[in-house]
């Protein structure tokens, strides 16, 4: 092995263990300037900030029904509720990561808040179809603002290994729980108050953040040399993942052989290909490739993106399971997910002391396949399973699984990047994890749905025992597909992460809390 560690990213050096060597740590880097003393209240702005975004990806979902019944509109239509916000989010997440960098990341973050209260204060009091869908789509275009300011605060905010990893850890189990969370919190307010409360919750939490914000973070100075936007590039991610985005949803309703479904996720691809090309050949990228290519930090996005597509496996199909076949109602649902957030903060707080001493690789890897555990055991539900005896098993393992692999893959996903690119690549992070959510939901949807027709050839579709077994058919075809996903994971994660704890470089200037 050679005496010199190779090199991560500008600042940053991956240490290899060896059994007979010890490495001294650096003088003076056992404890990093304090740029900023507010930075734990930092973290709990941000925190509110990721909040808002991950509740409101899942929160409407249950509330969907009672609000088809009280504004009219068909079952054709309802999908967009969740759609509008997904294509706007996603689409413009690369867009909105860079204007943080341009404009400042407090700018963005505040005006993110503000726009994401506001949309949500409209669709709270939507009357037509229309009105909620361009409401949900008004929450994604902020949305898409919001969540990489969020971040990136952490990765500027947070230098020390030892504070970002605990940072991270928060940040990471409030990101992969986040849904559940949404799930319970959208069963209690439909329940009790109203399906309007699932877009008015924003109002408090954005009012809270919006205070600390502008208290607590620091104006950004503008970096003379920062450049403008790359419009190409914009128009051409924008585009791409619209296309993508939609072409994806639509295969769970047309199907993957239909024209529209096939011709806009080529589209998409065609579009994202040369949104590549040409960021080579602009002088200011919109995402510098440099910042994917990274081998730790490229594996780290793949595997944000694995655990979007699989975990829609568990929030979606097992949603569906307990609902359809054992009965529960909305608020009963969602708490039925606690036993899983209760796993993955456990486990995310446990994964920073591993990724100390050994870095990402090993926990990445085998919170993959802890969960892909999980999903097998998924695939042995029956009609009459319980709940206690064969649903929390997994749920428990699943939510271990998942804590091991969110927190450690966020942080290396952002460690080492220049400042000037904090935000994009933090969007990146967001990215990955919205593509890889809508590849899941409309792979495993597909699936599902041809699994459960296989089941009901030659059979009495009117009978209620046939109906219920080719749905339970559909969903456990959905869990071994979403094991098979992280399964995947796994597998990209032991070939691309670096072994060895990440440290900072003792030669690299210090990251300033923007």
């Amino acid at each position: 092995m050679s005496s010199t560690p190779p090199h991560h990213g500008p600042g940053l050096q991956v240490v290899e263990p060896s059994a007979d060597a010890v490495i001294p740590a650096p003088r003076g880097a056992g404890r990093p300037v304090d740029h900023s003393s507010a930075r734990w209240w930092i973290l709990a702005v941000a925190c509110l900030a990721q909040l808002m975004v991950v509740l409101d990806a899942t929160i409407v979902n249950i509330a969907l029904p009672t609000a088809q019944a009280d504004i009219g509109f068909s079952n054709d239509n309802r999908q967009w509720i969740v759609t509008g916000y997904a294509l706007a989010f996603g689409s413009l997440l690369l867009v909105g990561g860079r204007l943080g960098d341009i404009l400042g990341r407090k700018a963005t973050f505040l005006v993110g808040l503000v726009g994401f209260a506001g949309a949500s204060a409209i669709g709270g009091t939507a009357t037509t179809f229309e009105l909620l869908v361009t409401a949900r789509a008004g929450q994604g275009v902020f949305g898409a603002l919001l969540a990489p300011a969020a971040l990136s605060l952490l990765t500027t905010t947070f230098t020390d290994p030892h504070e970002r990893g605990r940072a991270f850890a928060v940040f990471g189990a409030l990101s992969g729980a986040g849904g559940a969370v949404g799930l319970i919190l959208g069963g209690a307010l439909t329940e009790y108050l109203s399906w309007r409360w699932c877009l008015y919750v924003n109002l408090p939490i954005a009012i809270v953040a919006i205070a600390g914000g502008f208290l607590l973070l620091p104006r950004q100075i503008r970096d003379r040399d920062a450049h403008g936007l790359d419009i190409p590039g914009a128009v051409l991610s924008v585009a791409g993942l619209v296309s993508l985005v939609y072409g994806l949803g639509n295969a769970e309703s047309d199907g993957w052989t239909s024209a529209v479904t096939l011709g806009f996720i080529g589209a998409g691809v065609i579009l994202l290909a040369l949104f590549v090309w040409v960021e080579t050949r602009v002088a200011s990228p919109l995402l510098p490739l440099s910042v994917l290519l990274d081998r730790n930090r490229g594996g780290s996005y793949l595997s944000i993106g694995f655990v979007g597509a699989g975990m829609f496996g568990v929030f979606l199909f097992l949603t569906y399971y307990l609902s359809t076949v054992l009965g529960f109602k909305p608020l009963p649902t969602g708490l039925a997910f606690l036993p899983m957030i209760v796993g993955i903060v456990i486990s995310a707080q446990i994964a920073p002391n591993i990724v100390e001493r050994i870095g990402v690789k090993v926990p990445v890897t085998a919170g993959f396949t802890i969960a892909c555990l999980g999903m097998l055991w998924f695939t042995q539900l029956e009609v009459d399973s319980s709940y206690v005896v064969h649903v929390l098993p997994g749920l428990i393992v699943v939510g271990l699984g998942l804590g091991q692999v969110m927190a450690p893959a966020m942080s290396a996903a952002t460690l080492g990047v220049d400042p000037e690119h904090a935000g994009v690549a933090s969007a990146g992070v967001n990215t990955f994890q919205q593509i890889g959510g809508s590849i899941g939901t409309a792979v495993f949807s597909a699936i599902a749905a041809s699994a459960a027709s296989s089941y009901l050839v030659g059979k009495n579709a009117a009978d209620p025992i046939v109906q219920a077994t080719a749905g339970l058919h559909s969903y456990t075809a959905a869990f071994f597909w979403s094991a098979v996903v992280f399964g995947a994971g796994a597998l990209i994660s032991a070939a691309l992460l670096r072994h060895g704890a990440l440290v900072r470089d003792p030669d690299a200037p210090p990251t300033i809390a923007h």
